[in-house]
């Protein structure tokens, strides 16, 4: 397979135009979204629906994280991946196959089916993940791209994915909230350097390979400026896999919890990953079934 998205091969940055759709089928596989909201999502990459979960809902899965957090088993699990210099939780895996309400919320249709509308088929998890920040100290996420992750660790083809954070408690400018630059996902940032073996056993508390360079990033972010997302609880934000985005640390003094799947298309499932390396674990990118999510039976 041709690799349209070089990156981290030793040589220069560069930005490459993209050469996948952002909305697929335009968008009419599904009618979760109006044509104001999929023109947004086009236009900016990125799309917050407020309000989506009320607060007996939110308050089901943010006891279930962390009675997740607080297990024995999952913190001993490679599921769990800790702070940069510490041993406070930073991310736990996998969760939507480790709880009843967060195995559900992958099939909820108020996100299932903007996913199968934006991308235009059935779709599948790639990756779930519960995102904490602790109160006074939680690290910071530099500025990155996941698609050039998952193109080059993982050996996702195309740009058909996107990621959904549900906001588990309230996300303000205090306690770090995803920053986003509105349509940098037009252009993939080819990355410097070479990619280290088992790359994610670090990467993933803290990123040094596989982000963009300065110049890129000031270009994309001086054209298309900075969207910091506070919201309540319950809000949900959907982003394109190739919008660079970003999260400051939690200096306030209250934790903050979101909830992070990314969807895939069955369409475009992954191969061996770009450049010769190993897949990364199942838990961080799924390979063992791409069977298409069904819609959850919501009672009326």
């Amino acid at each position: 397979m041709k690799d349209c998205y070089v990156s981290r091969t030793g040589r220069d940055a560069a930005l490459i135009a993209r050469g996948d759709p952002v909305v697929y089928d335009g968008g009419r596989y599904a009618d979760a979204l109006d044509e104001t909201q999929l023109r947004a999502y086009e236009q900016d990459g990125f799309l917050v629906l407020p309000g989506v979960f009320d607060a007996d809902e939110v308050g089901a899965l943010r006891r279930e994280a962390q009675a997740l957090e607080h297990d024995p088993a999952v913190r001993e699990g490679e599921e769990v991946i800790r702070e940069p210099g510490g041993t406070a939780l930073r991310s736990i895996f996998r969760v939507h196959e480790l709880g009843r309400h967060l195995a559900d919320l992958p099939r909820d249709p108020r996100l299932l089916d903007v996913a199968r509308q934006i991308l235009g088929s059935e779709v599948y998890i790639h990756q779930s993940r519960v995102n904490m920040k602790p109160a006074l100290d939680g690290k910071e996420f530099y500025w990155h791209s996941d698609f050039e992750t998952w193109h080059v660790e993982d050996g996702m083809p195309a740009m058909r994915a996107l990621s959904c954070s549900v906001l588990l408690t309230d996300n303000t400018a205090f306690n770090g909230p995803l920053t986003l630059i509105p349509g940098s996902h037009r252009q993939f940032v080819a990355c410097v350097g070479e990619t280290p073996e088992d790359n994610y056993r670090t990467s993933l508390r803290r990123q040094d390979v596989g982000v963009p360079d300065p110049v890129s990033l000031r270009l994309l972010a001086e054209k298309g400026g900075l969207r910091a997302f506070t919201a309540p609880a319950g809000s949900v934000v959907f982003f394109d896999c190739n919008t660079l985005h970003s999260s400051g640390g939690n200096l306030s003094p209250w934790p903050r919890s979101n909830v992070f799947m990314v969807y895939n298309s069955v369409e475009n499932r992954l191969v061996a990953p770009f450049h010769g390396m190993k897949p990364r674990p199942e838990h961080i990118a799924a390979r063992r079934s791409f069977e298409p999510l069904t819609p959850l039976q919501v009672a009326a």
